[in-house]
């Protein structure tokens, strides 16, 4: 691999127990640092980007509750959990939404020649993502890329995957299979998968064109779960119909808890 050796972050980054996971106050440079630093030194981490979603599941899953107390970095993707983090006191906490990441990981990435790979998303979907990133990045090594069946694989074909990503020299590994089944998977792989895996939820979808994003300032004004919702009700009405409020009420309780320790 070609490129300057990365600067080591000196520092955690600031963090905070959004009601049932912890959730890092990161930037897109310091996720960015990190992640590729990572990858440098071919590093087996766990990267989520985390939504109501991912707090939701762990509150009704204790394993799945594990898996995110265990990950490496949980960057705030959505707005929700923003200003989650500016309630409890880390005033400068911003979003660093897995589409952007991505980008910004790709852009840095093709600067140090560092190999990556995609894991997930359909054929076509994939096919796609692959072809819109080598138009986009044209010095970046894509030496990976792979579809999984929506059937669980046999051990034997997930080990021959687990060599294959390996061999390829992948120093990232972008997920793509929608939460809490990336996050599965990349707890799975730990320690097996040489590789800074992040899970980026839809990013395969928008990055792609197969999915439309919603407009700017939806995604500023939180608003950005409605435009999905509308886009595809049949998938999403009862993730953001029924999880949403139910966040807001866990969150308000853990307020008035913390209010009431001091």
């Amino acid at each position: 691999m070609e490129g300057t050796l990365l600067e080591n972050p000196r520092c955690a980054p600031a963090s905070a127990q959004v009601v049932s996971i912890r959730v890092d106050a990161t930037s897109y440079a310091d996720a960015t640092a990190r992640i590729l630093r990572w990858a440098q030194f071919r590093e087996s981490r766990c990267v989520c980007v985390a939504t109501v979603n991912n707090v939701i599941q762990a509150c009704d899953h204790e394993d799945f509750r594990q898996i995110m107390s265990a990950t490496d970095l949980v960057t705030p993707d959505g707005m929700p959990l923003v200003w989650s983090l500016r309630l409890f006191g880390i005033r400068d906490a911003s979003r660093v939404y897995g589409p952007d990441l991505t980008l910004f990981l790709l852009a840095d990435a093709e600067r140090l020649h560092m190999p990556v790979a995609f894991y997930g998303g359909t054929p076509d979907v994939l096919q796609r993502l692959v072809s819109a990133v080598k138009a986009r990045h044209p010095n970046l090594p894509v030496v990976f890329a792979y579809s999984p069946p929506f059937r669980p694989m046999a051990p034997e074909e997930d080990s021959r995957l687990t060599r294959e990503i390996n061999a390829s020299g992948a120093g990232v590994v972008f997920v793509g299979l929608g939460s809490p089944k990336q996050e599965r998977w990349m707890a799975a792989h730990r320690g097996s998968v040489r590789a800074a895996m992040v899970g980026v939820g839809a990013a395969f979808d928008f990055l792609s064109g197969s999915k439309p994003q919603a407009p700017r300032w939806m995604m500023r004004s939180g608003l950005e779960w409605l435009f999905r919702l509308i886009c595809e009700p049949r998938r999403l009405w009862r993730r953001y119909l029924t999880e949403n409020p139910r966040f807001l009420l866990l969150l308000a309780v853990e307020l008035m808890r913390r209010r009431a320790a001091k």
